[in-house]
């Protein structure tokens, strides 16, 4: 019995070697991408980031077009309702309720904007990313990588490492365009309340005149 435990312990341990090697994985070669200096240096990002600043400015257009006469209206509104004493009479109210419906009309209107502006953005990443992900891996290929990181994520990186440059060059080859119009959303269900998209959404006007 002895023996066969010692035959046994030395069977597995001969064995033990043979596991680790095949265990053991190659010397990684990472390459480098500055994600940053894609997403803004790219011609379809430079592009494509102007035409979405022009959308920006002139959401902002329409907030200030919208909620500057509402702004003039509310003082207005806001004096009448003091020299009434906090007791409008029903002309002054019904002046009130107009401008209540303005105002939310105009903050609808704004909010709609703005979530169209926040999809379009999206959109455009989305166009991107989808062409970027293959570019890197060819060129990282290429180069002989193993493995590419965002040089966002890292401490410090030789400059022979990063392979910005080449994805920069392929990636243009690649995407010479993106659109800033992002597809029309499906209808949400009648029964539940579509979630919230962007971020909010200037609010273009001040609150209603208080004394009502």
């Amino acid at each position: 019995m002895k023996i066969i435990l010692t035959a046994g312990l030395f069977a597995a341990t001969a064995l033990t070697p043979s596991l680790a090697a095949a265990q053991a994985l190659p010397d990684a070669k990472i390459a480098v991408v500055d994600s940053d200096r894609i997403f803004r240096d790219c011609n379809a990002c430079r592009t494509a980031n102007s035409q979405l600043q022009t959308q920006r400015t002139q959401l902002q257009t329409l907030a200030q077009q919208l909620g500057t006469p509402l702004q003039t209206e509310a003082q207005s509104l806001q004096t009448a309702v003091t020299a009434a004493k906090g007791n409008p009479d029903a002309a002054l109210q019904t002046r009130i309720r107009t401008f209540e419906t303005r105002q939310q009309q105009a903050q609808q209107q704004v909010a709609t904007q703005e979530q169209t502006f926040q999809r379009n953005v999206a959109y455009v990443r989305q166009q991107i990313g989808e062409r970027l992900g293959p570019v890197i891996t060819q060129v990282a290929q290429q180069r002989g990588a193993t493995i590419a990181v965002d040089k966002n994520g890292t401490f410090y990186n030789a400059a022979t490492v990063e392979i910005t440059d080449a994805v920069l060059t392929a990636l243009n080859t690649a995407l010479p365009s993106v659109s800033v119009t992002a597809p029309a959303q499906a209808q949400q269900p009648a029964t539940g309340a579509a979630p919230a998209v962007g971020t909010p959404a200037p609010t273009p006007a001040p609150a209603r005149p208080s004394g009502r």
